[in-house]
């Protein structure tokens, strides 16, 4: 019995590395491909499109509302302490430093992240990319780069939409709502708020925006099955999308309070 126990630590752990390597190994190749070829400009503009622009009207609703109702729950904490003329600040530094950058890139993970796993699944089991190859087209340089670098570059600007919103719902909210004073509000943003929290919100979602299309265009790329296997690759894509935004929102909101 302890020998099995051993082998399956050693089996689970086996493929737990073979798996990082193959996931490792579709980056460096991804980033040797966009070093050593021309980039498809016209398609990373579409990809940006696709990824961005399409969502914005989530991005909007998602930091609208979750500015509100971050500004409601604020003010029914600091309402029993005295403090609610701390709400415009918590309000802004909320949206502007994590839930403007995780919420937004977790609704694109949902919404764009799924898209280009299915599409690129799709597109590897009606043998589309192995066409690609004998056409002696670099799928990296046509799939994968401007989706990456699409992705990469847009969801900083969506992020930006969604932190203007949420401080607008918030703002909304406690004039309109809770009868706070409007110039508190504002004055509270102005004194506590500053350059280096937009910039690191905007670093954040930087990163995000590579993580999702990282992951999205390799479990695209690797399906496999069928349909079966299509919406298997999807699932994981949009699961293991959203873990290592979680994770990694702990590690560069540690590594940006150090710098």
């Amino acid at each position: 019995m302890v020998l099995s126990f051993v082998d399956a630590i050693g089996s689970t752990t086996l493929s737990l590395c073979d798996r990082l390597g193959r996931f490792v190994l579709f980056l460096i190749k991804a980033l040797q491909t966009f070093f050593t070829t021309k980039l498809k400009y016209h398609k990373t503009f579409v990809q940006m499109r696709r990824i961005g622009v399409d969502s914005l009207t989530i991005a909007v609703l998602t930091g609208t509302f979750t500015g509100m109702v971050l500004a409601l729950q604020s003010y029914i904490g600091f309402q029993r302490v005295g403090g609610e003329q701390f709400i415009g600040s918590i309000v802004a530094l909320g949206m502007i430093r994590e839930l403007g950058p995780v919420l937004t890139a977790l609704m694109v993970t949902g919404r764009a992240g799924s898209a280009i796993t299915a599409e690129l699944g799709t597109m590897n089991i009606t043998e589309q990319i192995d066409a690609l190859k004998t056409l002696r087209i670099n799928p990296f340089q046509y799939l994968i780069i401007p989706r990456i670098l699409g992705g990469t570059l847009i969801l900083p600007f969506l992020t930006l939409f969604a932190m203007i919103c949420g401080i607008i719902g918030g703002y909304a909210i406690c004039v309109h709502v809770l009868g706070l004073s409007p110039e508190d509000f504002i004055n509270n943003i102005k004194g506590y708020v500053e350059i280096t929290d937009i910039r690191d919100g905007l670093i954040k979602a930087l990163f995000f925006g590579f993580i999702l299309t990282w992951v999205g265009t390799y479990q695209g790329f690797k399906a496999s099955g069928g349909a079966r296997g299509v919406g298997q690759s999807t699932t994981q894509s949009v699961v293991t999308s959203s873990i290592m935004i979680l994770i990694s929102n702990y590690f560069l909101t540690k590594l940006l309070a150090q710098l």
